[in-house]
């Protein structure tokens, strides 16, 4: 399908992850003009390289972080991506430090906050752009021992939204996804965690949490961001000129509620 939009240009954060590199892919592919932007410069430039894109380093978790990035890069971006996140500490929700809070809220929701203030107004005036947030499964669904990174994507999910319904008819359509479970290097810690935890295999620590954490995950198995990237790609494009304020899931089913 030609998504319409060759010649556009993007800037995609987290831009060495899977989400990213898988997205990025797509869109290249599209004709668009894509800059990658992560904090670790080796990754970033290794999945620029692949790729065959631009990219530049950026620590998103501070202003100063932002306001460098796009003294380099400018604001000129049609679509923006924003992959960039962590899952944060982990455990009860009343044991959760000022500083899990922090870290988590910072990079998961904030981060948003601050790009958003520097690409919305510039698609605004332009009357076209796409913008879309990669949230979490968690965000209908959440889970005790991942409050933070509940809360976080949660924040940053309304935000999405608040921004989508202010700006409408403006051109610029502004969406998130909600994958689950995801094949990732994220994904792939909990697991050898959870197998040296059990002292178990790795293939038998996923088996078990599907089995105990996530139980409408109907498909019975972790996902690929081969399976994700086509949603955010579709997202960008001109196709999607009718779509925004949306959470689009991508959970294998995970979340057990009908999404209305």
């Amino acid at each position: 399908m030609d998504l319409k939009i060759s010649g556009k240009s993007a800037l995609i954060t987290g831009g060495s992850g899977g989400f990213g590199m898988e997205t990025a892919k797509l869109l290249r592919d599209e004709g668009v003009d894509i800059t990658l932007t992560d904090v670790d410069e080796d990754a970033l430039k290794e999945a620029a390289e692949t790729l065959g894109v631009k990219y530049e380093v950026a620590d998103l978790s501070t202003q100063s972080g932002v306001k460098a990035l796009f003294d380099a890069v400018g604001t000129g971006f049609d679509i923006w991506v924003h992959a960039a996140g962590v899952t944060g500490a982990k455990g009860d929700p009343l044991d959760m430090s000022e500083d899990d809070w922090d870290h988590a809220l910072n990079i998961d929701f904030l981060s948003g906050v601050r790009m958003a203030r520097h690409l919305c107004p510039a698609m605004i005036n332009r009357k076209w752009g796409r913008v879309v947030f990669v949230a979490s499964e968690n965000v209908a669904q959440p889970y005790p021992d991942e409050t933070v990174y509940n809360a976080s994507k949660s924040a940053l999910l309304s935000f999405a939204k608040s921004v989508a319904m202010q700006h409408s008819g403006s051109g610029m359509m502004v969406n998130a996804i909600a994958p689950a479970f995801i094949e990732s290097p994220m994904t792939d810690g909990m697991m050898e965690e959870r197998a040296k935890e059990r002292d178990c295999s790795f293939d038998e620590a996923i088996e078990s949490f599907l089995e105990e954490e996530r139980p409408y995950l109907v498909l019975g198995r972790r996902g690929k961001v081969e399976e994700v990237a086509p949603v955010i790609a579709m997202l960008c494009s001109e196709h999607a000129s009718f779509v925004t304020g949306a959470n689009w899931r991508v959970d294998g089913g995970a979340v057990g509620s009908i999404n209305i």
